[in-house]
């Protein structure tokens, strides 16, 4: 049986964040991915999930930022220090939270400089970061993003996020894939799943296109979720989408599943 989990940066967007946490819950949902907490206080946010009785999985490191074209210091040589620190700002939140894993978002590769500049680079600092991640009980995770989304991203299919994970050499370092981006840049899920089930330790979905719930789009999200049971998967699947309309109705896709759609 798969066990999913709310994305509540994503999910019920007409709400403010405390209100999300209670209506995942009422919803049915037992854990949740909150991917940028750090506009409130870690307590705060430890009490929005300690008031319903709720999981925390997984945030994302402070990245590149999309406002000023800035790529973020994850793949830049020289700012080494620099994601040191938002390491350790995403390390203090997530052990705060209860939280098991840290996507570190790795930026796009400026004009300036090489692809294999910039991922030597990651792969130096995702080396000096694991140990410090592992002593925590923190697994650090890589997802491959699309190039039409994303364009100019490091990392972009999961054959390159293998290599960077191999050459990491750290058994805490992990691959999230998300359906949504591996649809559009690879698809062939059923072979590229079981080939990589080695490494993926967290999962997240939504429509292409739109990134929708699964209901909508190309995906047979029926047949893919008993897939991951086939194979053997036991990790969370965390919703990631943005809901079509109303939050509410769109929940639909989770009602075989136990869940509750009605406000």
């Amino acid at each position: 049986m798969p066990k999913f989990a709310a994305n509540l940066t994503t999910m019920f967007p007409e709400l403010e964040p405390p209100e999300r946490f209670r209506a995942a819950a009422r919803a049915g949902f037992e854990a949740v991915e909150f991917l940028r907490p750090y506009d409130w206080a870690k307590e705060e946010v430890r009490g929005w999930l300690d008031d319903n009785g709720l999981q925390f999985l997984l945030l994302n490191m402070l990245g590149r930022n999309t406002a000023t074209n800035d790529p973020g210091a994850s793949i830049i040589p020289g700012r080494e220090a620099e994601f040191r620190d938002i390491f350790d700002l995403a390390l203090d939140y997530v052990t705060a939270l209860g939280g098991s894993m840290i996507h570190v978002t790795a930026g796009t590769v400026p004009d300036s400089l090489s692809l294999a500049e910039c991922e030597g680079t990651f792969v130096g600092n995702l080396q000096a970061v694991a140990p410090i991640a592992a002593d925590s009980g923190i697994m650090l995770m890589l997802e491959p993003l699309n190039t039409q989304t994303v364009p100019g991203y490091l990392h972009t299919r999961t054959a390159q996020t293998r290599r960077i994970i191999e050459a990491v050499g750290a058994a805490n370092v992990k691959l999230q894939y998300d359906f949504f981006h591996m649809q559009i840049m690879q698809g062939n899920h059923v072979e590229a799943l079981a080939a990589d089930l080695d490494i993926i330790a967290h999962i997240q979905f939504s429509s292409v296109p739109g990134r929708y719930e699964p209901q909508f789009g190309e995906l047979n999200f029926t047949f893919l979720f008993k897939y991951l049971d086939k194979i053997g998967y036991d990790g969370w699947l965390g919703a990631e989408y943005n809901p079509r309309g109303d939050s509410w109705d769109g929940l639909s896709w989770a009602v075989p599943y136990g869940f509750n759609a009605e406000k």
